[in-house]
């Protein structure tokens, strides 16, 4: 019976793999063929007449790259800032008891509650009155600023998990906080940073409506989210370099994903583990 139930259970996994993996594979099956502004119907998983056509207008035509680059330096700029500041906010909430605490951190639990939607007004007059709209720096400082409250709420509860007797023994021993931020804190915290990295790194890589909004129509700043929006035709549609271009868009994302995976899966359990 038990090795029923776990056959039974594989064979839900897979099935359910392949359902997901189905939008994908005719994806690319579609990325590779002839010109056409229909889809073929019903979907075909192969392309009729393999070309490479559509990657080679993307990228000599479209200058998709160029646009990589900006995506690139975005992303990871805002990645490697976001990261560092929650993860100072993280630890001053988790380990160092101020008056305050836990009211400024329910403010920043409030500011979780508030749809992104109802921001993009106030947020828009707040970059424009910085003089930084139509420029990265712009952006990169609307994401990080939208993104410290629920990675700040992530980390902390990794932080707590940390026993305060290490903490204490870099503090009888002179050590500062800055010490145990950085020997303590950080190494133990490595599966959940590294999570939070990935998560980070996907959320600002797929963004268009707040490239979109503070970018706008600055061809030379565009990230690649708008610029596969913008080969939507107004009447006409060529899905072959959609596709394609969703390709290019998602190998980066894919090669990260894949690399890093094992931080998914770690930082699952790491609390129980510093627990032990």
């Amino acid at each position: 019976m038990r090795r029923f139930r776990k056959t039974f259970t594989w064979l839900l996994l897979i099935l359910g793999a392949i359902i997901f993996m189905l939008p994908f594979i005719i994806m690319i099956g579609n990325s590779f063929e002839t010109f056409t502004f229909s889809l073929p119907n019903p979907p075909r998983l192969l392309p009729k007449e393999f070309t490479l056509d559509n990657f080679k207008e993307i990228i000599n035509v479209y200058h998709i790259f160029n646009y990589f680059g900006n995506s690139a330096f975005i992303t990871f700029v805002t990645t490697i800032i976001v990261i560092f500041i929650s993860a100072l906010s993280a630890y001053a909430f988790a380990k160092i008891p101020f008056r305050g605490r836990e009211l400024l951190f329910k403010l920043y639990l409030f500011t979780l509650m508030i749809p992104g939607v109802l921001n993009i007004i106030p947020q828009f007059m707040l970059i424009n009155e910085l003089g930084m709209i139509g420029t990265r720096r712009g952006l990169i400082l609307l994401y990080v600023g939208t993104g410290i409250c629920g990675n700040t709420f992530f980390l902390r509860g990794f932080f707590e998990a940390i026993p305060n007797e290490l903490i204490e023994s870099v503090v009888v021993d002179g050590g500062s906080h800055f010490t145990i931020f950085k020997k303590i804190v950080m190494p133990l915290a490595k599966p959940a940073i590294g999570t939070l990295a990935i998560l980070v790194l996907l959320g600002t890589w797929d963004d268009f409506l707040t490239a979109k909004i503070i970018l706008g129509a600055k061809e030379s700043l565009l990230t690649l989210p708008i610029v596969i929006h913008r080969i939507n035709g107004q009447h006409a549609t060529k899905y072959g370099l959609v596709f394609a271009a969703s390709i290019i868009t998602l190998i980066p994302v894919m090669i990260v994903y894949i690399i890093n995976q094992k931080f998914f899966v770690v930082g699952g359990i790491g609390e129980g583990a510093i627990k032990e």
